[in-house]
């Protein structure tokens, strides 16, 4: 296994800022209250607990210690910290539910950081791609055959992330 060099570390923290920001763009765009600083810091943030685990396992390694160590579970512990954080912008009002999709894009985003602070920088990018797909061409989709009684509109009149409750 080749050593994470700083250089490598730098990239890996420099390409979560873009990816995230990316998907932070398009909810800017979107006038949703988590935007490009909210997904950059989520991605950056998951990267950088991922890089940390890559480098304790090195050290680890380097060390001989007794137990191996598993860079599984810094890992683990971002997708329950992730999760306690997506929680606090789902808001139910009525029989709407609100936030469902700045939930879910802030919980991608950190997967995003964890794949790029792997090294999976590949399967991030596709990622990333696959996110904004989503956001942006099914709107489009959900504008056009959903109807507008069904959807919780925000004040600029545009999409806002909602469903009905219990679904």
């Amino acid at each position: 296994m080749d050593h994470l060099s700083d250089l490598e570390a730098i990239g890996r923290i420099v390409l979560s800022l873009i990816l995230g920001g990316d998907i932070g763009w398009e909810r800017e765009r979107a006038n949703k209250a988590a935007g490009l600083r909210t997904y950059a810091l989520v991605c950056q943030g998951a990267a950088l607990f991922m890089i940390a685990s890559v480098l304790l396992g090195e050290a680890s390694i380097e060390e001989d210690m007794p137990s191996p160590y598993d860079p599984s579970r810094i890992g683990s512990t971002i997708v329950q910290g992730i999760g306690f954080l997506a929680a606090g912008v789902i808001f139910v009002s009525g029989n709407r539910v609100r936030g469902l999709t700045t939930a879910a894009g802030i919980w991608v985003t950190a997967a995003l950081g964890l794949l790029v602070g792997a090294g999976f920088y590949l399967v991030a990018v596709v990622g990333t791609l696959s996110t904004l797909a989503v956001l942006t061409a099914l709107q489009g989709i959900e504008n056009r055959f959903v109807r507008s009684e069904d959807r919780e509109d925000n004040d600029q009149g545009g999409r806002d992330e909602g469903a009905r409750g219990g679904h």
